[in-house]
């Protein structure tokens, strides 16, 4: 098979096209035929050298997010069938072998049908944010109607899934974006309330928003001063979600007003082998939310091929994304 591999970390010019055997299917895994990937951070991460614990040997195919079609089931595989349509976050990590190949070789517990009312490609950009989103707000936080939850990047990948889900269990969603553009998109995928970042400082907000009580729940996308901001926007007692709890924290404010802080690293499944049938759960419980319409991918309006995942990854990583960078083979 054709598979887009890196011999070395680097910039997104380091890819390559390689010849490799097409992988052989073990019991409880699938092989996939992969029609479309997305661009997560960890994917250009990964492709940096940023995670040497989540990296594997070269020449590495990266990429956890896909969609595509069953072409064999392993030993064991009771509940997905050849000719299935599928999507997960199953590899690039570890060893595990990632989605820019013409085929992908998957563990089934990571696996489910893709949602049937939207494409490959729309479907490819939701495994790892929507679970994300998932493991924060209602296995970490279980999210009430009638909380407060503050949304921090309402248009970025993970943001626009978690406003969706908060709204989705009676939340009333806030979201913070930098531009009007952003707003009225934010609005239009879960937010109630959108709040400029650049033009409002967090004490104000706080104050419009929640009477300066703070906001119930917060979830943190982009770490470093974000995270600060979102202790000081919780209230006493609330919960701070991140997907980025690195570098030098100071987390006193955290232990001043009683916090609870969730921090949320998908990918362990996929590196450790430990709960992966909860994502396949979680796939198959976001699976349904789209198809009832409650629920909708946001895609950069920029498309890519997948002979064209270095600029895919330079995109995604100059920030200047609007929800998640597709890759595709129509």
């Amino acid at each position: 098979m054709k598979a887009i591999v890196i011999k070395r970390f680097g910039p997104a010019d380091v890819f390559e096209e390689m010849e490799l055997p097409t992988p052989q299917v073990g019991a409880q895994q699938v092989l996939v035929k992969v029609e479309a990937t997305a661009v997560n951070p960890l994917d250009f991460k990964l492709r940096r050298g940023d995670l040497p614990g989540f990296t594997h040997d070269f020449p590495a195919i990266l990429h956890s997010d896909f969609a595509g079609t069953l072409v064999e089931v392993g030993p064991g595989v009771s509940d997905l069938k050849v000719g299935d349509r599928v999507y997960g976050c199953a590899g690039g990590v570890r060893g595990r072998q990632g989605a820019l190949a013409e085929y992908m070789v998957a563990d089934a517990a990571l696996v489910a049908r893709q949602p049937s009312r939207i494409s490959a490609t729309e479907a490819a950009t939701l495994p790892l944010v929507a679970i994300t989103a998932w493991e924060g707000l209602i296995d970490r936080v279980e999210i009430r109607p009638g909380q407060r939850v503050l949304v921090h990047a309402g248009t970025g990948g993970v943001g626009h899934v978690a406003a969706q889900l908060a709204k989705w269990r009676g939340a009333q969603v806030f979201t913070t974006v930098s531009s009007e553009k952003k707003a009225e998109l934010s609005r239009l995928y879960g937010a109630d309330v959108t709040i400029n970042y650049r033009e409002q400082s967090v004490a104000a907000y706080v104050q419009s928003c929640t009477q300066g009580e703070g906001f119930d729940v917060v979830v943190d996308t982009v770490g470093g001063e974000v995270l600060q901001n979102s202790l000081e926007a919780t209230k006493v007692g609330g919960h701070v979600i991140t997907t980025l709890a690195m570098g030098n924290l100071d987390i006193t404010q955290a232990w001043a007003r009683k916090l609870s802080l969730h921090c949320v690293n998908m990918s362990w499944p996929m590196a450790s082998g430990v709960g992966m049938e909860h994502h396949g759960f979680i796939l198959r419980e976001v699976a349904r939310l789209v198809d009832e319409g409650l629920l909708s991918p946001l895609l950069d309006p920029q498309r890519f091929s997948f002979s064209e995942v270095n600029l895919a990854h330079a995109h995604a990583e100059a920030g200047a994304a609007l929800g998640k960078v597709s890759i595709s083979r129509a």
